[in-house]
């Protein structure tokens, strides 16, 4: 898939931070640039993101690249799984989000909050009352809460991108292991 919009030039001081940040800049930035307003909004709201603090790190990263499995989102896999290297997470773990349902490195949170992740992706939403009250049960409110708008927020994220055309820019490829595939046949992603 290629970009279905043109990459737009950017600011060279906010190039030249993210290429030092990251190695090269973001297709979405690029992408999003177009529209000032709406770049500026996306980027202020993703800044404030790493300072939510009431569920835990890799949790959040797990759901979102559930959410980017189940959708197609290839860049949103590769960054996520390029952050959970730089913010040490489990990157054994990680690797396998993609076919969380037939490893075994997952503890019973890590796979109902992407249980959780995947029920608010399907079309209509097939979140139970049994897996939130469980998940409310362990996590608290606060967590559940940001965890919640967390996925949101991957949804949002995950759909623009693949709208886009735009795909992994090989983030990932710095990390020491590599990602799993997603399984031909996973049984989620209901469109219904």
């Amino acid at each position: 898939m290629t970009l279905r919009v043109p990459k737009a030039e950017l600011d060279p001081e906010l190039r030249d931070i993210m290429i030092k940040q990251l190695g090269a800049v973001p297709e979405p930035v690029e992408v999003l640039a177009h529209n000032p307003k709406v770049a500026a909004a996306n980027q202020e709201f993703s800044a404030r993101i790493p300072g939510w603090d009431a569920a835990d790190a890799s949790l959040k990263t797990f759901a979102h690249m559930a959410v980017a499995a189940q959708v197609g989102c290839s860049w949103c896999l590769d960054i996520n799984y390029f952050h959970a290297q730089n913010q040490h997470l489990d990157l054994a773990k990680a690797s396998q989000v993609p076919r969380w349902r037939e490893s075994e490195v997952f503890t019973p949170l890590e796979r109902d909050v992407m249980e959780y992740a995947e029920a608010m992706t399907n079309t209509p939403t097939t979140v139970t009352d049994e897996l939130y009250a469980s998940l409310l049960d362990r996590l608290g409110p606060a967590a559940m809460v940001e965890l919640t708008v967390f996925i949101g927020f991957a949804n949002f994220a995950t759909r623009c991108n693949t709208a886009h055309g735009i795909t992994s820019q090989g983030y990932s490829d710095a990390c020491a292991i590599p990602l799993a595939p997603r399984p031909e046949a996973s049984g989620v992603g209901s469109t219904a």
